[in-house]
């Protein structure tokens, strides 16, 4: 592994600002004053920002000593934390109170956060590499057949969930076991050593360079502060966003949908970019794949299981007209994203298209936000066409499936680099 020469106040620069940037959220939470709708929008939403990107440094600087058993669950429970606060929050609030729209709040919350990933993260990767090297795809190693497993699994078992119309608490022990699996198999391919790996970029270099006897405090009281911030501003931060919608005259449902997960899935998203832009082109998008994982697994799972919390008794999540739309065309989406990357690599073409698919989605959303039944229908349209050239991907690609499950079965090395094809030089895999 290369070493850079790494700067103190590449950290605690960062570091000052991020604190700097939560404490006005602290101290509105502590005295319990609520200025303006939008200003606590604003001053909440900035905190959890704050928060997540400290969650984010210490566990990119982690994950480079840690990488197996329950550690490995921590770590991957830490990284998505600011995102589960929030839609666990609103699913709690459903059980509670069922009447008051909270089922609706949670479902475009956990939907939103789906479609960013695949629709304008994992393209941003794609457009970013080929911008900084001209190369037309992102090649992932042989290792990553268990992410894309993974994945196929959880997205052929969310039409299950659209058919039902629910998601109950036996989808959680579904869902949440396949979390587990995904973690369990990773866990046991061993991390591979790459001469051309540097080391993570800002402050999570620094941390990393750090004594142990250092680093570790260094690392746990980053997360403590981060997680406790978060959990203290997830309740105020979501009624904000409620509250602010119906102030600004915007469309609640869609302001939770959209500005709550670009809150909380921008500092691992800012990670990824940063290692593409240093060359590390696969870490980045795979740590995206791993992303979804997490929300299209654990995030789906947990939250019939707060809205029982909320009740006091067992119970499931509906899915209203609008929300059974939502789902399909997430879970159709996903679909297709699976689709592009049977061959082990998401090329420049399959990215331009779940860019402009999620450009045309959103534009939808916005432009039919006043007509209810056009807009259902609308979604319903998008939702086919996805699964139409996930189809055709599938069926150009389909000799691919059978390989990638004996890969992802078989594998206790990660020294061959490619799924497929060996790239012109290996990029490391971030997650293993």
């Amino acid at each position: 592994m290369t070493r850079s020469k790494v700067q103190p106040r590449q950290l605690w620069i960062p570091v000052a600002i991020a604190v700097a940037a939560m404490l006005p959220a602290v101290a509105l939470r502590i005295e319990g004053w609520r200025p303006n709708a939008v200003l606590d929008m604003a001053v909440f939403g900035a905190a959890i920002l704050a928060a997540g990107f400290l969650l984010s440094w210490g566990a990119e600087a982690a994950e480079k000593y840690i990488s197996q058993g329950l550690i490995l669950a921590a770590v991957a429970l830490v990284t998505v934390l600011p995102e589960y606060a929030v839609d666990i929050y609103y699913a709690f609030q459903a059980g509670r109170a069922p009447d008051e729209g909270y089922v609706a709040f949670a479902a475009a919350n956990m939907t939103g956060a789906n479609r960013l990933l695949i629709g304008l993260a994992w393209p941003a990767m794609v457009l970013l590499h080929w911008w900084r090297s001209r190369q037309q795809s992102i090649q992932l190693a042989r290792a990553n057949a268990v992410e894309i497993i993974a994945l196929a699994v959880s997205s052929a078992y969310a039409f299950l969930i659209v058919w039902k119309n629910t998601i109950s608490a036996w989808d959680s022990l579904v869902l949440i076991g396949v979390f587990g699996a995904y973690l369990w198999r990773v866990s046991r391919v061993p991390k591979a050593a790459d001469e051309d790996e540097e080391d993570e970029p800002g402050p999570g270099a620094v941390i990393a360079q750090m004594r142990p006897a250092l680093r570790w405090p260094v690392m746990i009281g980053m997360t403590a502060i981060a997680a406790g911030v978060i959990l203290a501003v997830a309740e105020p931060f979501a009624e904000s966003m409620i509250d602010g919608g119906r102030a600004l005259g915007i469309d609640q449902f869609l302001l939770i949908q959209w500005l709550a997960p670009i809150t909380s899935e921008a500092p691992a998203v800012v990670i990824a970019v940063l290692f593409v832009l240093a060359g590390r082109a696969a870490a980045g998008l795979v740590a995206m794949i791993s992303d979804k994982i997490n929300q299209w697994t654990l995030l789906v799972g947990m939250l019939p299981l707060a809205m029982s919390l909320g009740a006091g008794r067992l119970m499931a999540m509906p899915l209203d007209a609008r929300q059974h739309e939502e789902f399909f065309l997430t879970a159709a989406q996903s679909l297709f994203g699976l689709a592009l990357l049977l061959r082990g690599r998401l090329s420049l073409p399959g990215a331009v298209a779940l860019l402009v698919l999620f450009v045309a989605q959103l534009a939808v959303a916005f432009t039919l936000r006043g007509d209810a039944s056009r807009d259902i229908a609308a979604l319903t349209l998008v939702a086919w066409g996805y699964l139409a050239l996930a189809a055709g991907a599938m069926a150009l690609n389909g000799r691919s499936i059978l390989k990638l499950v004996r890969t992802a079965a078989s594998l206790n090395t990660a020294d061959d680099p490619a799924i497929t094809a060996p790239p012109a030089r290996r990029s490391s895999d971030a997650t293993h």
